[in-house]
């Protein structure tokens, strides 16, 4: 199958992106690294009326350091995040997450902006974005919006961003010393998507869990934070008793559906043991 007929337009700056959005209305779709739209437009999942190609337009590939947050433009691929020292060094959960993300070929080409806009439950940079308590930036002709990360994911490919608006980037909070990332998922295959995927932030303070962000993926119809088991890991040394107390926790935080990778008694099970294997990667680097 191929994709229905549609429009194409290459915008060469937002304003120009903006007014397409506002004469062509809801049947515009934008474009940047097309590694998710293609595939839909092909199978006919989506039919546009005219694609506005954004992915030329200056300022949305940058990735800068400013205080507490380390800015990264929509546009910034895949590959320029695992390859950026900066992602490395002040945001390692993002930087970990990024081999996770399907293949080669589409991690040069894909883009953060793309990925977060689609808000499938199964990718990775939603959760992690949840777990760090990102704020994502949209911005359409009347100015700016900055939405949470709690806020912007709203259901199975909803978000907060409204027909007219494009995300522009994402503002990270970066790692305070005594933090710690880890992130972890299992699939069938390397690339394949997620049957339960888990970003995790921890703040430590003389070895004892300060402070503890859970995100899980493809648990639900978007990225879901496990406070129940957050709460119950806070102010305990990463041991065993940690983990019972976090699995146990866990079980009221997480209601996942079943889907074609595993039923859901196999999602719940396989949320607590990516749990215990982050608090053991805790207690290894303690």
């Amino acid at each position: 199958m191929k994709a229905a007929d549609f429009e194409y337009v290459r915008v060469t700056s937002l304003a120009q992106a903006f007014e397409q959005l506002a004469q062509r209305g809801e049947s515009a779709q934008i474009l940047a690294g097309g590694q998710s739209l293609m595939p839909m437009l092909n199978l006919r999942l989506a039919t546009p009326g005219c694609l506005i190609d954004i992915g030329g337009l200056p300022g949305l590939r940058d990735i800068r350091h400013d205080g507490a947050m380390l800015h990264v433009g929509a546009l910034v691929t895949h590959r320029q995040l695992q390859e950026s020292a900066l992602v490395s060094r002040l945001v390692p959960l993002l930087a970990q997450a990024v081999p996770h993300v399907a293949h080669l070929a589409i991690r040069n080409a894909g883009t953060l902006g793309g990925s977060l806009a689609l808000a499938d439950p199964a990718a990775e940079y939603p959760a992690v974005a949840l777990a760090l308590g990102a704020t994502l930036v949209v911005q359409g002709a009347q100015g700016v919006r900055r939405i949470a990360a709690g806020d912007f994911f709203q259901g199975l490919y909803q978000t907060a961003r409204l027909p007219h608006e494009i995300l522009v980037g994402v503002e990270f909070p970066v790692i305070a010393p005594g933090g710690r990332a880890h992130f972890s998922e299992l699939a069938r295959r390397r690339g394949d998507f997620a049957m339960v995927g888990l970003a995790a932030q921890f703040q430590f303070s003389d070895g004892i869990i300060a402070q503890a962000r859970l995100a899980y993926l493809a648990v639900a119809d978007r990225p879901v934070l496990a406070a129940g088991a957050m709460a119950a890991l806070q102010g305990r040394a990463p041991d065993d008793e940690a983990v019972r107390a976090a699995r146990v926790a866990l079980a009221g935080d997480l209601d996942p559906p079943g889907d074609l990778q595993c039923d859901p008694a196999t999602k719940r099970h396989l949320a607590g043991v990516l749990l215990a294997r982050a608090i053991e990667q805790m207690r290894q680097s303690a």
